[in-house]
């Protein structure tokens, strides 16, 4: 019956490929302004949406989110490269095989070991001396080995079972790189297989994009291109929008507040506002003293008047939960119940704060000597207004924060390097599962586990839930990690951010995401009715 349905949805996304465009339009320039300077067009070394919105484009992977599906899952992955998988009866063996006669942007040929080159680049087999960060290494902790079989299959070998393998690949983060070009040009001059071929990055200006004429689904993009303009002063692109000088806005830009501006001044755009799976999160250097003590840390987290964020940065739109994206929209959100049972998560705040300035007193803390301490944060308004919030929150026990604003292009080397005390960082989950999310940031040896928490308990747990097949079972190993990463205020998570994406009322396609906004700005059926 599987293989049935699998055969089925395969010829119907074929005729989609090369069908007839009934009402589709070819031709014009999708205009999107983006909202600061990405650090460089390398999707792979890279951790943040500021990469993959106006590079992701230029990529496909072997399997993807379908993009006309708002919740992304497991059911609504559909292929890209690959025209069709399998996996073996023992479910280690994950077998792809790959649509023929495909080029790269420079008209060499695709093969598997394109794919092969990429993926042991990512599990540090590879040989590419100049790639230089791997934010995400730690996702392919199951990965033994890839193999190919002639140019147009290859196979994936993992170590056990896991079920969230497949949704990994579909990620925006996962696109498949050329062996034969350096990593210092895909970092300034990207080339793919995807539906548009890079133009130009001016660095804090503009970053352009034209049709791949030779793209192997029949028929895509729609678009001759698309212009991305930089401009990092929110007010300034939002009005530029409502004056008609852009198609597009930045995903999920649209804060709350500013969503009743738009619609008042763009009457005629359409506007949807969901969660963005990004979250709003403390971090603390805990090698960094006095912040190497536990009780400084709790003390901290327990300071957090999570509604308020809520309800000054989203009007009250944002959602409230642990590590994981809280429901409607998470797939593997804890039950309120248990939630509102964990440390700084009930009602009564003042509550937890007096017990948060107990703990600093009985560190010598106190109305005449206090903590005097720099929160960092990235120079864009969705981090620098809560961080300022932040601030204000922890002058109720004692800790008195001077704001320090980091451009994007130096925030994540800096907390990388743990170069910093206290940060306020956003968090965005690539995919709306543990093996994402938990063991990305929160294991002991993830490059992106930016407290350098590390507790063998925990990690022996998010371990487990990745093998375990029965979901109801993963919840409950997934809720223990969640109480456990509170308990030891990890990374304390604030909220769930909820924010707007706007398009003019003749671009047609597109399809805002709930779950994660990391993976649909392929861009690829998008169309101009004009």
């Amino acid at each position: 019956m599987k293989a049935c349905l699998r055969l089925t949805s395969l010829a119907l996304l074929a005729f989609a490929f090369t069908g007839p465009a009934a009402a589709q339009k070819s031709g014009g320039t999708l205009r999107v302004y983006h909202r600061d300077n990405p650090p460089s067009a390398s999707i792979l070394e890279e951790a943040t949406v500021s990469v993959n919105m106006p590079f992701m484009p230029i990529f496909n992977n072997l399997v993807m989110f379908d993009p006309a599906k708002s919740h992304e899952s497991a059911d609504t992955i559909v292929p890209d490269m690959a025209s069709s998988w399998s996996w073996d009866p023992t479910n280690t063996k994950l077998t792809f095989k790959l649509h023929e006669g495909v080029k790269w942007h420079d008209g060499k040929p695709f093969t598997a070991k394109d794919v092969q080159c990429t993926w042991n680049m990512l599990i540090g087999k590879g040989e590419a001396a100049d790639f230089r960060k791997n934010p995400r290494q730690i996702w392919y902790f199951n990965l033994e080995d890839v193999t190919t079989n002639g140019d147009n299959e290859v196979t994936f070998h993992l170590k056990t079972p896991q079920p969230s393998f497949l949704l990994l690949l579909a990620s925006g983060y996962s696109p498949i790189y050329p062996c034969h070009v350096p990593q210092n040009v895909m970092r300034t001059r990207p080339i793919g297989t995807g539906p548009f071929k890079f133009v130009e990055f001016k660095r804090g200006d503009s970053i352009r994009l034209v049709r791949n004429p030779d793209y192997f689904k029949k028929g895509r993009p729609y678009l001759d291109g698309i212009d991305i303009k930089i401009i990092e002063n929110r007010s300034t692109r939002i009005l530029a929008f409502t004056t008609g000088e852009f198609d597009l806005t930045f995903p999920t830009d649209v804060s709350a507040p500013l969503m009743k501006d738009m619609k008042a001044q763009a009457p005629k755009a359409v506007c949807e506002f969901k969660s963005t799976g990004v979250s709003i999160n403390l971090i603390v250097n805990r090698g960094s003293p006095p912040f190497d003590n536990a009780d400084i840390r709790k003390a901290m987290s327990l300071a957090l008047d999570r509604k308020t964020f809520n309800t000054i940065l989203n009007e009250g739109t944002g959602t409230i939960g642990g590590a994981m994206l809280p429901a409607p929209s998470g797939e593997w959100s804890m039950p309120q119940d248990r939630l509102e049972k964990l440390a700084g998560y009930g009602p009564d705040i003042e509550k937890n704060r007096t017990e948060a300035r107990k703990l600093m007193e009985g560190l010598g803390y106190g109305p005449s000597k206090t903590l005097k301490v720099k929160v960092a944060t990235r120079n864009i308004p969705i981090y620098r207004d809560p961080a300022v919030l932040l601030i204000d929150q922890l002058k109720k026990i004692y800790i008195d924060g001077e704001l320090e604003n980091v451009d994007t292009p130096q925030w994540y080397t800096k907390i990388g390097k743990k170069e910093y005390q206290v940060g306020l960082n956003l968090t965005g989950i690539a995919v709306d599962d543990p093996d994402s999310n938990l063991v990305e940031n929160y294991t002991c040896k993830s490059a992106r586990n930016y407290t350098e928490y590390c507790n063998p308990e925990v990690d022996k747990l998010i371990f487990q839930q990745s093998g375990e097949t029965d979901r109801n079972k993963r919840k409950e190993i997934v809720w223990d990690v969640e109480r456990l990463l509170v308990e030891d205020a990890a990374r304390p998570i604030i909220e769930y951010d909820s924010g707007g994406t706007c398009w003019q009322p003749y671009v047609k396609g597109f399809t805002m995401h709930e779950n994660s906004i990391y993976n649909n700005t392929r861009f690829e059926d998008v169309w101009l009715d004009k």
